[in-house]
């Protein structure tokens, strides 16, 4: 009599290459795709507005920004750029370069808190929340648990250092909501915040110009979109800062009858935040079928690159 255990066994054995191979499928024919699907979000809302929650009356308009964004990227969208090879987000390109882009211009803006905004003068001491928010703001956004290239022992998660980010960000909120930090809305520190926008964003059409050169004549550019949605992430971070920083700095904006410049400036931004081809094309820029989007976004970042340094020689005068 023949035992059913063995049988049962002598046939798996047969179909393990079909069991395999119906497996792989459902991993990557279902599980990677759908998952991809329902994890991909590029939040290019030009109106988003900071939550209630986020907003302390008395506080800065554009340090509520940095804390929301932050929030809205790491806890509610869910933070990808980091994500294991078992995760669906791993696989994605375009959001994870979008949300790097927001962070590094969220980390630029924070240095120029420390620096001239959150202290009276040059010569005062920096103030710890902002100090601290600015160095967690430029940890790798793409640190996991796990970082074997530098230790086998787990490691900081990138978005554990942004959440303390964004609570040092609204403990300083909460702070000169009560007169216990400083937030100097003076004209020189406008400059120098606009000025150093325009350093960061001359850098990002520094990146487009060298992407175009080394990757124009190919057929297909695979690193083309990645520099496209990181300057995209960047304008559209530094677009809605820029917004509430017009609160911020209300008094210098009109005195200085900054108001249509500054609206133009926004407009620049704003077009170039927006930009979403289906897919992101680094074609020659004289091809006569197919458009060089690399090209389009640096025209608006000269632009408004442009329009930066217009408001900044005004404030100078």
């Amino acid at each position: 009599m023949t035992d059913p255990s063995a049988s049962f066994s002598a046939g798996l054995r047969r179909r393990w290459p079909l069991l395999a191979a119906v497996a792989l499928v459902l991993i990557f024919g279902l599980y990677y795709p759908v998952g991809m699907l329902l994890t991909h979000k590029i939040d290019d809302r030009l109106d988003y507005q900071v939550p209630a929650a986020d907003m302390t009356q008395g506080g800065s308009y554009s340090v509520a920004m940095a804390a929301a964004l932050i929030d809205r990227e790491v806890n509610r969208n869910g933070w990808v750029a980091n994500d294991p090879f078992f995760l669906p987000g791993s696989v994605l390109d375009n959001m994870p370069n979008f949300q790097l882009g927001m962070i590094h211009a969220l980390g630029r803006f924070a240095f120029q808190l420390v620096d001239q905004i959150g202290r009276t003068r040059g010569s005062s001491q920096t103030d710890s929340d902002l100090q601290e928010a600015a160095g967690l703001l430029q940890y790798s956004g793409t640190k996991w648990i796990f970082d074997f290239s530098t230790s086998l022992l787990p490691t900081a998660k990138s978005e554990d250092q942004y959440r303390k980010a964004r609570r040092a960000l609204l403990s300083y909120n909460t702070r000169l909501a009560q007169e216990k930090a400083v937030f100097e809305r003076r004209g020189d520190n406008l400059q120098a915040t606009l000025e150093r926008i325009a350093l960061d964003i001359g850098s990002s059409s520094a990146a487009i110009d060298r992407r175009i050169r080394e990757g124009s004549h190919l057929w297909i550019d695979m690193q083309g979109d990645d520099v496209f949605y990181s300057v995209k992430g960047q304008l559209y971070a530094y677009y809605l800062l820029m917004r509430e920083m017009k609160q911020d700095f209300s008094n210098v904006i009109r005195d200085r009858e900054l108001g249509a410049t500054w609206d133009q400036m926004m407009a620049s931004f704003a077009e170039g935040a927006s930009l979403s081809p289906l897919v992101v094309s680094n074609a020659k820029a004289d091809a006569v079928i197919l458009p060089n989007h690399l090209a389009s976004m640096g025209f608006y970042v000269e632009r408004a690159r442009t329009q930066i340094y217009e408001i900044v020689n005004i404030l100078q005068k």
